[in-house]
C-alpha cells in the first residue's frame, strides 16, 4: 500500500515536471505555439502540390478536420474537432504559388496561420514542409499543446497524406491559380 502511494506520488511529480518543462518549451511565443513538420512523398512535385489544393479532401487525411468548404479562390470555411470540442473558423489564403507554396491565416474563430511548401527532390520525389502557428484556447487545448498533441497530429496528417497520394499515384484534381499577398 505504501509502495503504491510512493510510486503514484513519484509518477505525479515526474509528470508535473515534464508538463512544466513543456509549458515553457521553445517554439512558444506569448500565447502562440509553432509547429514545423516535413515529409517526403514518392510522387512528382506537381502531383503533391495539386492534391494539396483539393481542400475539400482534407478530411480524408486530417484526423480532426470534419469539413473544409472552399468559398472562393481565397477563402475557406473549416469545421474540426479540437480537444473534443466542435469548432469552426474561416481562413484566407494569403499566398499561393503553383508547385511552391500555399500560405494562410485564419480570419475568424480558431487562431492559426502557416505555410506549406513543396520542394522537388527528383522527378518522382517531393519534400513537403508544413509550418504553422496556433493559439490554444482553454485548459484542455493548453494541456494537449503542452503534451505535443498538435505536433503529433500534424506529423500523422502528413503521413496519411503521403499514404493517400502514393496509393493513388496521382492527384484527384488541381487548382493552378496564383494568389499574392495584398
Amino acid at each position: 500500500m505504501v509502495l503504491n502511494r510512493v510510486v503514484t506520488a513519484t509518477a505525479l511529480a515526474v509528470g508535473g515536471y515534464f508538463l512544466s518543462r513543456q509549458m515553457g518549451k521553445k517554439g512558444r511565443s506569448d500565447d502562440k505555439t509553432f509547429v514545423e513538420e516535413t515529409i517526403e512523398v514518392n510522387v512528382p512535385l506537381h502531383a503533391a502540390y495539386n492534391q494539396w489544393t483539393q481542400f475539400a479532401e482534407f478530411p480524408n487525411f486530417m484526423a480532426s478536420v470534419r469539413e473544409v468548404r472552399q468559398l472562393d479562390d481565397r477563402r475557406l470555411h473549416w469545421k474540426a474537432t479540437i480537444a473534443g470540442v466542435e469548432k469552426e473558423w474561416d481562413a484566407e489564403i494569403t499566398e499561393q504559388v503553383p508547385d511552391r507554396r500555399i500560405a494562410w491565416r485564419s480570419t475568424s474563430g480558431v487562431r492559426n496561420e502557416g505555410v506549406v511548401t513543396f520542394q522537388k527532390l527528383s522527378d518522382d520525389h517531393t519534400r513537403i514542409t508544413l509550418k504553422m502557428s496556433y493559439a490554444p484556447e482553454g485548459p484542455a487545448e493548453k494541456l494537449g499543446d503542452a503534451l505535443g498533441a498538435v505536433r503529433m497530429e500534424a506529423r500523422s496528417n502528413l503521413q496519411r497524406f503521403k499514404d493517400m497520394i502514393e496509393a493513388r499515384g496521382k492527384e484527384s484534381g488541381a487548382w493552378r491559380g496564383q494568389i499574392s499577398q495584398h
